[in-house]
């Protein structure tokens, strides 16, 4: 190439490149956020509480925002697949994670998993939190919580429960359960917890701690028997349901004072935006205030959460902290 021709060349490659790198920025700035679909990472299987308000979580961001949210089932390991798989994405605020208190409790729980949940992952926001039933099949002898720990205690290791898998609520709620009842029960990991729900329900397994929301149409044709719930005060939706924490006013040993719940919540790789993070931090907030759905979730049995990003990473950690002392107590481990 001749000099004076390449010299031209240089000079508007030097031209126009600056021009080319503005528009890849300006096409990547928070403040175009979002311009291409997002994925919300629900690392359980279909069925369950996380992901039927993760589906109503993404549609209402859709809606909000005019880009489609994308709900990516990951199931396995007790969350640890579909959690890695967000841990291991671009920070850009296109790959979510919805994720529960089973990613707590997991902090303790399995110490060899490939990430840290606040080293890894940027708060987003809360989503909702409910109580949990117990409940058992449908033929089993006991009816009532006092019942049950008397047939545990006299035949240990004879009654079985069932979960979505280690870890999870429904995991430790019963892990909970046995340690401060002083009682042996096998526990049956599921890879989500449609699988677990129907193998009590068909009576394969005798028991099951599973989100009210999703176990009260259940109960009420019979299919289960509803021996307690979870939390500190009686659920409005089952109200004739006792606590557990009932249980041990009665004199059941050890129970008073029993709680467990199922929480739900949004989280991002680290390292993405501060900017998105906060932006979407307001939009699911505007979810979780809004009254008719508030009405809504309070009449299955769920009650919306609604932090800044600083209060749910205080949340986090003090849930870590809280999880951290119940996997010792109970003796909790991964099956």
């Amino acid at each position: 190439m001749p000099h004076a021709l390449l010299r031209c060349a240089t000079l508007l490659a030097a031209a126009v490149l600056p021009g080319f790198a503005s528009l890849a920025q300006a096409q990547t700035q928070p403040g175009d956020y979002p311009n291409k679909p997002v994925r919300v990472i629900v690392p359980f299987a279909p069925g369950g509480s996380a992901d039927v308000f993760g589906r109503f979580l993404a549609q209402k961001l859709q809606d909000a925002m005019g880009q489609t949210f994308i709900v990516d089932n990951r199931p396995g390991a007790g969350s640890v697949i579909g959690t890695d798989a967000v841990a291991k994405s671009a920070p850009d605020g296109y790959t979510l994670l919805l994720m529960s208190n089973t990613h707590t409790v997991n902090e303790s729980l399995i110490l060899t998993k490939p990430f840290q949940l606040m080293r890894d992952f940027a708060p987003i926001a809360p989503l909702n939190a409910s109580d949990l039933v117990l409940v058992a099949k449908a033929d089993l002898k006991s009816n009532t919580l006092p019942e049950l720990i008397k047939a545990a205690k006299a035949k240990p290791g004879d009654l079985s429960y069932a979960s979505s898998g280690p870890g999870t609520p429904y995991h430790m709620a019963g892990e909970l359960l046995k340690a401060m009842a002083g009682v042996s029960m096998v526990h049956i990991p599921y890879r989500g917890s449609s699988g677990a729900r129907t193998d009590v329900l068909g009576g394969q397994v005798d028991l099951m701690f599973d989100a009210i929301p999703t176990m009260t149409e259940h109960i009420k044709t019979g299919k289960v028997k509803a021996l307690a719930t979870t939390g500190l005060q009686r659920s409005a939706i089952l109200p004739n349901v006792p606590t557990v924490s009932e249980s041990g006013e009665a004199g059941t040993a050890g129970l008073k004072g029993y709680e467990a719940t199922l929480w739900l919540g949004l989280m991002a790789p680290k390292g993405t935006p501060v900017a998105i993070v906060n932006r979407l931090n307001a939009e699911v907030a505007k979810v979780t205030s809004n009254p008719e759905v508030r009405r809504a979730w309070a009449a299955q049995g769920t009650q919306a959460l609604t932090m800044n990003v600083d209060e749910f990473t205080r949340y986090l950690n003090a849930d870590i902290v809280k999880w951290t002392r119940i996997v010792k107590v109970s003796g909790a481990k991964v099956d």
